[in-house]
């Protein structure tokens, strides 16, 4: 998963004082140190608890009873405490093409507004918070027999925690007035919505419209956090336009980072890192390289092919993108790559591979659809096979006059060699579907298998682990998963919304009546995910219309399989497309090159990726035929 950070935050002429300013930011690092290593333990936590359950019930047949409980409370401290690390951090998910093209000034003045505004949400939504965490305590988990207010009091606390890091990060800026102006800018808008609250009530539905599309929309394009934009128009709703109890969407928020199958997703997220770190994308890599390095274009078939593999072993498509750029990009540029095409294909087998299990898409539409997670892992592997086909092909036409005079041909020896030495790392993808399909571990668990093999691999085969990365490598996961979460926390919280105004009833009446049926209803899909990925990313847009278009998509007579293959892929291109698909712009950021060189290469690759859609779409058997 991509994500756009937060600006640093620089003023021309501070007004305060240096000793105050370093008196602030030596507070914000002790208050940042103090998040960040409790969120590190949670995740070692979450490993061992998880790996634990699937030992204890494999091995020794005899299962803990209580592990997914405790892994369930954890997992929601770990969520906050994540997203508290991504605030500080700057990492939580924006949309900053338009904030981009300012003035340094306005976009100073803008980033403030988006910290105030995300403020102004977390100052709102704390009462309510503590609220849940105290209705909580009259229920009792069954297993450990504790009061369910120790797993919701992380609500509050991580509220708490991303206000104080909003309010030190506002106090550390230095310039009073433009603090000032961008705080009473938030203020005053969220109070004339307020004073607006008679006018909004006799609207109906007309109030989906001003809260969902266009408070959501002028959050989204104003930078402010998607996180923060979502929760801000599902609030100002529910305050101004029902009666409906706030901490109500407290706890949707909860229900929606809560689902037992989103514990993988900080567990894969680790995974890609470990793949990374002790060598064994490289050693996949350098393999592929040597089959197909001579052949014309060779290189780029080698990226195409290591990202299939790599993306059945992360699921982040940052990780994968990070764990194969960086052994290729050198080569390619070599043999007479322009960096503008390199990270353009980078861009485009990120979308090809979304499909790719354990993708984190697969599991969230898993999460909010109740659709299988095995359904969808084994779904989703060759419809990334017919994308990569198609890029592949353009590939070919692009590079079949390449000169390789200076290539040397690698021999069946030094071949074979480098088999050897990758088969690990080759491994490892087979033996995650494996666990799954045999019923060793489920989706959830399969992830600390992967993770102990990795660990057990970098030790003892590639002889390749920095104990010094550990602990980054397990704040970046922290503050990665906490604003995945978060989102997911937030547009579950729209998406019931959404459902209770009556909305999805009036939407599946319009498109079970669309003219041409299924084939009708998977176009306006395929152009609607391409917007909204591009716009909301990924995982916002399927947690927020995964729930209202899965049953529509059920009642036309398309496979649910079948369709979320095509909305993934059709969310990813749209993920990958410049000007507003952050996707591409992490590509730039991870392959190192100015984003408008890859603009104009990266359109061919879009239209050869929108083909293999198309194919996906019209044939159903390749994403259901082996179910």
């Amino acid at each position: 998963m991509a994500h756009a950070p937060v600006s640093e935050l620089t003023a021309a002429e501070p007004l305060v004082l240096p000793t105050r300013r370093s008196l602030i930011g030596t507070l914000e690092a002790g208050l940042g140190r103090l998040v960040e290593i409790p969120a590190a333990i949670l995740v070692v936590a979450e490993i061992v608890v998880l790996f634990a359950g699937v030992v204890s019930r494999y091995v020794f047949h005899s299962p803990l009873i209580w592990s997914d409980e405790l892994a369930s409370i954890l997992f929601l401290w770990l969520a906050m405490f994540g997203a508290a690390v991504a605030f500080r951090r700057g990492e939580h998910m924006r949309m900053t093409a338009l904030v981009a093209k300012a003035s340094p000034r306005r976009r100073a003045f803008l980033d403030l507004v988006a910290i105030c505004a995300a403020l102004a949400f977390l100052l709102l939504i704390a009462a309510p918070a503590a609220e849940y965490a105290y209705e909580e305590s009259y229920i009792t988990t069954p297993a450990l027999s504790l009061a369910n207010s120790w797993r919701a009091a992380a609500l509050p606390v991580g509220t708490a925690l991303m206000a104080a890091f909003a309010l030190l990060r506002l106090i550390r800026f230095g310039d009073w007035k433009l603090v000032g102006t961008a705080a009473l800018t938030v203020a005053l808008l969220i109070g004339a919505f307020w004073l607006a609250q008679p006018v909004f009530k006799p609207l109906g539905n007309i109030n989906l419209l001003i809260f969902f599309v266009g408070v959501a929309g002028c959050c989204v394009f104003a930078g402010v956090p998607i996180a923060f934009g979502f929760g801000l128009s599902i609030y100002g709703y529910l305050a101004l336009t029902t009666r409906t109890p706030l901490m109500v969407l407290v706890g949707r928020m909860d229900e929606g980072m809560s689902h037992l199958i989103l514990l993988s997703v900080p567990l894969f997220v680790f995974l890609g890192l470990l793949i990374e770190m002790t060598g064994m994308a490289r050693a996949m890599v350098a393999f592929l390289a040597s089959l197909l390095g001579h052949v014309r274009g060779g290189l780029h078939y080698v990226l195409v092919g290591a990202m299939y593999l790599v993306s059945g072993i992360s699921g982040s498509k940052a990780a994968d993108m990070a764990a194969v750029a960086p052994v290729l990009f050198p080569e390619m540029k070599e043999r007479g790559a322009k960096p503008g095409d390199l990270v353009a294909l980078l861009s485009a087998t990120g979308a090809q591979t979304e499909t790719i299990p354990p993708s984190l898409v697969l599991i969230t539409i898993g999460s909010v659809t109740g659709v299988s997670i095995s359904a969808l892992f084994t779904g989703g592997l060759l419809p990334g096979v017919v994308l990569a086909i198609t890029l592949s092909a353009l590939v070919w036409w692009r590079y079949r006059g390449e000169d390789l005079s200076h290539i040397k041909r690698a021999s069946g020896a030094q071949i074979g060699k480098l088999l050897i030495i990758a088969l690990p790392a080759l491994a490892l993808p087979f033996v995650i579907r494996a666990a799954v399909v045999e019923g060793v571990a489920t989706a959830t668990e399969v992830s600390t298998i992967g993770i102990v093999y990795a660990v057990l691999a970098g030790l003892l085969i590639y002889r390749r682990f920095d104990w010094k990365r550990v602990l980054p490598m397990l704040i970046e996961t922290a503050a990665l998963s906490g604003a995945i979460l978060l989102i997911i926390g937030t547009a579950t919280g729209m998406a019931w919304g959404l459902t209770q105004s009556g909305f999805s009833r009036s939407l599946a009446t319009a498109m079970t009546g669309l003219p041409g049926g299924a084939g009708t209803f998977l176009a306006v899909s395929i152009v609607a995910f391409v917007i909204l990925g591009s716009v909301l990313e990924g995982i916002p847009a399927i947690v927020l219309f995964g729930p209202l278009l899965f049953p529509i998509a059920r009642t036309v007579g398309i496979h649910e399989v079948h369709y979320a293959m095509v909305v993934i892929l059709a969310m990813g291109i749209g993920l990958f497309a410049p000007p507003f698909g952050v996707g591409y712009y992490a590509a730039c950021a991870i392959g190192r090159v100015d984003p408008a060189e890859g603009v104009r290469p990266i359109w061919g690759y879009l239209l050869a990726l929108m083909v293999g859609l198309i194919i996906v779409a019209a044939v159903p058997w390749i994403s259901i035929g082996f179910l």
